[in-house]
């Protein structure tokens, strides 16, 4: 039978056992399975999985503390509370960069690096505008601080989100949650004018 023919040889295929398929060997990472749950590792073995629910801290973290900042501002017309839990956000950078670091070591791939490396780059720019040598940008609108400032919070928050909705669906899950409650605050801060 014909059928037959096709799997007699993709079993002397040796991407079947041990050898790499062609689209394995495109990616330099590759998901295993450990208690039902995807475990990211290496080709060469290497455990990266650690960096990836880092990431995952990190973003939520992120995303909750940056809601509170909004509703804090909603309450009392003031960025002084959002204005201190951006210390927090600061303080994330390490383990984001630690993270970094790992995927890059471990040549994880661009979706695992970009997350926190936008977010390091958000972090910078948070620091010199907000921090160092602030600038009144939101209200009134600077664009040419504003709009990069925005691109780079939210496409962190996507780009270190996005990766653990291969790894651990809950857990994305968890983000998706965060992310909704980051938004809704948002939108009830610009709502009262305090955005």
């Amino acid at each position: 039978m014909l059928t037959d023919e096709y799997a007699d040889a993709a079993r002397r295929l040796p991407c079947g056992r041990g050898g790499r398929s062609p689209r394995s060997a495109r990616r330099p990472f590759h998901l295993a399975r450990d208690a039902g749950r995807f475990i990211l590792k290496t080709q060469s073995g290497a455990d990266i999985h650690w960096a990836a629910v880092m990431v995952w801290i990190v973003v939520n973290a992120v995303n909750v503390l940056q809601a509170l900042g909004f509703l804090s501002r909603v309450r009392t017309g003031s960025m002084a509370a959002n204005h201190a839990l951006g210390y927090a956000i600061i303080g994330l950078a390490i383990p984001a960069a630690l993270a970094l670091a790992a995927f890059i070591r471990a040549r994880a791939g661009w979706l695992h690096a970009a997350g926190p490396g936008v977010f390091l780059g958000f972090v910078l720019l948070m620091v010199v505008v907000d921090y160092a040598a602030p600038v009144q940008f939101r209200s009134p609108a600077r664009h040419g601080i504003l709009v990069p400032y925005l691109l780079l919070f939210f496409g962190s928050i996507l780009l270190m989100g996005l990766p653990m909705f291969r790894l651990d669906r809950r857990l994305w899950l968890v983000t998706v949650a965060t992310s909704a409650a980051l938004i809704g605050a948002m939108l009830a801060a610009m709502r009262a004018g305090v955005g």
